[in-house]
Order: C-alpha cells, then structure tokens, then sequence
C-alpha cells in the first residue's frame, strides 16, 4: 500500500537499460540478523532538539560524464536476420549498465530477491516518490510490503516516535551534509535494534559517505535515483554469501500451439552448452505432452514431476538424481508425458522447485506449455528472461501481443520480452511480413527463423539437434545467435589467424543398448 501522489511517465524502456547480471546469492525468506545500529555522536555535537544552521557542502569530486550506449536499430532493409543478425546480436550483447550517480554499486541487479520485509520510504523529491513506486512494482520486490511517505528524515523521526520500526528504512534529505548527519543521529535514537537504514542524500562525497557508514547507516544513495538502483540497493542488503549462486532463469513460451517454441528453446539450450561453453539445465514444465526427453533421445525414471510432488524434500542430491545428464553441460529435467494422471499442482510448488534449480547451474531454460493457468502467468512474470516464439499469422500476433503486454504491466522495470518468429518462409503460406508483426507489437523480432522441414524433421525424427543434424544451416546459426543474445555471452574465439568459434564441448552421443537403432522409431515403446 502507498501513500505517495501518481508517479509521473517514465521514458519508453530500452533493451539498452536491461542490466547484464550472470548470477547472483539467492536470499532466504529470513534475512541473516545484524547487529543493530550503532550510530555515534558527531564530532560537534549539538544540545538535543537543535537545528544545526545550514552550512556550506563539503566540496565534492565532480562525477565523470558516463558515455551514452549506442542505440540498436534493426536495418529495415535487411531485416531479416540471419546473414546479419550477429552483427545485431553484438549491439544488444554490450554491457551498457546504467548512468547511476550514486556511490552505491549498480552491478549484481538482474536476479536480485529480497525477501518477506517490510519497507518504508520517505521521500522529498517527486523523482524519488515515482522511483519508489515503480521499484515497489518490481518481480524482484514482489514478497515485501512498501509503504511510500512523503516526507524527509524528520518525518520518519515523528512516524517511530509512536511505532516500531521496519527492517529496512529509506529516507531522503536534500539538505547540506552537517544537517544531514545530524537529522540521522535523531533517527538513530528512535530505531530498534536491527533495522537497516538507507540515506538519499544530494551530495556525492566520499567523506560524507564514509561519515555515515560509521554512524551505521546500510547504504548511502544520490538523488536522482533510478528504479533499479534503488532495487540493487535493497537486494544487496539482504543478500546472503552463504548460499550458492542463482542460475539465470530464461522461459520461452509459444504464442499459439504448434509455434515450436519447445524446438526452439531446447535448441538454444543446447546452443549456450555446447557454443557458449556454460552449464545449462532444461526444465520441461509441460508434464503431459513435454517433448525434451525425445528429443535428446533420453528416457529418465525420475523427472520434473516428482520434483514438483515434494518441492520441500529437494536438495542438491535429490535434484541430481532426478536430472539426466545430455551432454558434459547440458542437464536435463524432462516430463512425464503422460496421461494417466491429473496435474493438479499449486503456484508455490513450480515456484520452488524453479528457485531450487536454480543454484544447480548458470542458465535454466523453462520449457513452458501452451495453456493459461496462474502458475503460468507467476512464472512468465518472475523470469529472469522471456522469449515469445510465435509463427506470422494472425493468430500468434493476437496472442503474441496479448502475452506480451501483460507481461510488459507485470515488469515494468525489465526489457520487454524478446520475440522469435519460427517458420517463416513456409512455400504456399500467406504471412505477414517480420516488419509489419514486430510493428503491430512494438517489439522487433530478435531473430527470423527459417522454414526447414528437412533439417528440422530429422533431427526431431533422431533425437538430434539442429547444430548436430545440420551444423551449416542457417537455422543453426540462427541458434547460435539466440543463444548470445538471451545468455548475454559471445561466442568463444580459436587463437589464431583464422579464429572461429570453438565447441565448447563433444556432446556425448548416446549409444543404444543392446545393438538397437540409432532411431528414436526403433525403441520408442519398447517394453519396460
């Protein structure tokens, strides 16, 4: 619930804001204790209840001007991609970070949690009062409570005079840095014992910054602030460096049945282990039609489902037992694909073993379904990355565009959701073009995936994919360039005059038992 006034317009989000992050801590729903604060007496300190005069600032260091990032524009002559998407894949791949003017880092947002708090801000700008609120509406903040007050340190002084104090409080003071100080020893006195404290302050100096830190203030930030500043600087209070990384969550979703976003998502997949080199694992979350154990001709005991029947249990033993493994990198949980029971299971179940699987590798691919349940809609909103794959007919764009402006309402502080269009170029088919699709949905195509019934029907038909079945197709380069984009990783180079990317490893081809067929046809339903 918020106090504050309506936030004003935000500028248009650009693929350029989105923030480069491989992984980061999780954090538990119980944040680590503290000690409490300590804040000490200033140097020259004043009778209580004495207003410091206004001083002139300490002098300040100017700040560097931050280089503004190239824009990426597609080429509307050559939109198609696939000759020159690599060249559009390096542009989105930059590091561009963002123009922060605080001395709070900025790095280590992009899968930032924090955990079931309580939040209180008081601010004195209206920027601040719209980046509160539009923080408070992040995937990231989703578990804790904001409350937005209008109002400086003093306001929060006269608030806990008469209430306890949150876990986490951020308040805001434009004034010189002796009456700051000064205005924050007078919120010490009302704190409880660990609560942290976050200052908006209007002066970027080191030595106020360390004045603060030692008067146990949690973080010091400059106005003006943007909405994922604030949110890196509450994730980084509550952060726990006990806990393993958190894998990168990437969900690829189908506009309409048929679209081949699970082709699609098991074949990046397998670009990012084998080209990019990082450990992947495929989560198939459609549990009575998943297709992923077929097509890496893989066919486990345990699976996705018996994860989500006890999500409570899951450890990294158990999950490594009920993972197959495809290739050196590339780790499989697949699907029962079966119809002899009745998947009833709850929101919170996919949502932990999702955040379990997550510290078992870098990159988690979600092969979602095609169907509209809340789980759905939770797990579309909470990734980390979402790519629509939809085919160029009036159907997927309908439901393209459906799917994509929820998910814009439900992350107002993430890049828009990446689309893919698959089967373009069908002989005989009306389409509509890749331009007009992208315009009527306002995100272009990041990648334009041709029609290739022969490479991609044997492939599927062995158990293959597509770098395997057809290393030097366009679709395999196509993959290539997806799997840069959504992991935010180049390829690896060969030293020498005529680099090329390196495979980042063999992936082990499974030999069939018993002098069986290679071909997924020859034991498919062979008897158990």
């Amino acid at each position: 619930m918020s106090t504050a006034p309506a936030p004003r317009e935000f500028d248009t989000f650009d693929d350029a804001f989105d923030v480069d992050m491989e992984f980061a801590p999780p954090v538990d729903d119980v944040a680590a204790p503290r000690s409490p604060l300590q804040f000490t007496p200033a140097a020259s300190a004043m009778p209580a209840g004495a207003a410091p005069q206004p001083q002139s600032p300490l002098q300040a260091a100017p700040l560097a001007p931050v280089p503004a990032a190239p824009a990426y524009a597609p080429d509307a002559d050559g939109f198609n991609p696939v000759g020159d998407v690599v060249a559009q894949a390096q542009a989105s791949l930059m590091d561009t970070g963002l123009a922060f003017t605080g001395l709070a880092p900025a790095s280590n947002i992009g899968e930032v949690s924090v955990p079931r708090i309580a939040i209180h801000v008081f601010a004195e700008r209206q920027d601040t009062l719209a980046s509160a609120e539009r923080a408070a509406q992040d995937r990231r903040l989703s578990r804790a409570t904001t409350q937005i007050r209008v109002g400086g340190v003093l306001a929060a002084v006269e608030t806990y005079q008469h209430e306890p104090t949150p876990p986490l409080i951020i308040v805001e003071c434009l004034k010189d840095p002796q009456t700051l100080l000064w205005e924050v020893d007078q919120l010490a006195e009302v704190c409880d014992a660990g609560t942290k404290v976050v200052v908006i302050g209007a002066t970027n100096d080191i030595i106020l910054f360390r004045e603060l830190m030692r008067r146990g203030v949690s973080e010091y930030l400059v106005a003006p602030l943007q909405p994922l500043q604030l949110i890196a600087a509450i994730g980084g209070l509550f952060n726990d460096p006990a806990q393993p990384f958190v894998g990168r969550t990437i969900a690829f979703v189908g506009a309409r049945g048929g679209a081949g976003a699970s082709a699609v998502a098991h074949n990046t997949a397998y670009a990012i282990s084998e080209r990019i080199g990082a450990n992947t694992v495929i989560v198939d979350y459609d549990l009575p039609f998943g297709t992923a154990g077929l097509d890496f001709n893989q066919d486990p005991l345990n699976g996705v489902a018996d994860a989500l029947g006890q999500p409570d249990r899951l450890d990294s033993t158990l999950l490594d037992r009920m993972m197959v493994r495809c290739t050196d990198k590339l780790s499989l949980f697949a699907a029962p694909a079966s119809l002899d029971t009745d998947w009833d299971i709850s929101t919170e179940a996919f949502e932990e073993v999702t955040n379990q699987i997550r510290a078992t590798a870098p990159f988690v691919v979600l092969d979602l379904p095609h169907l509209w349940s809340p789980w759905m809609r939770r797990t579309l909103i909470s990734a980390d990355e979402v790519v629509v794959v939809a085919t160029p007919d009036l159907a997927s764009l309908r439901n393209a565009k459906n799917m994509i402006d929820l998910i814009r309402q439900g992350r107002p502080n993430d890049a828009p959701p990446r689309l893919v269009l698959n089967q373009v170029g069908v002989p005989g088919r009306p389409e509509i073009p890749a331009k007009d699709f992208g315009a009527a949905l306002g995100v272009h195509p990041s990648l334009i995936i041709p029609f290739d019934a022969k490479t991609f029907g044997a492939a599927a038909n062995n158990g293959q994919m597509i770098l395997d079945a057809g290393a030097k197709t366009k679709s395999a380069e196509a993959f290539q360039t997806l799997a840069q984009i959504v992991s935010r990783r180049e390829l690896p180079m060969v030293a020498g005059p005529k680099a090329k990317p390196a495979k980042a490893g063999k992936a082990e081809k499974t030999k069939p038992a018993d002098g069986a067929s290679k071909s997924l046809f020859a034991n498919m339903f062979k008897k158990r």
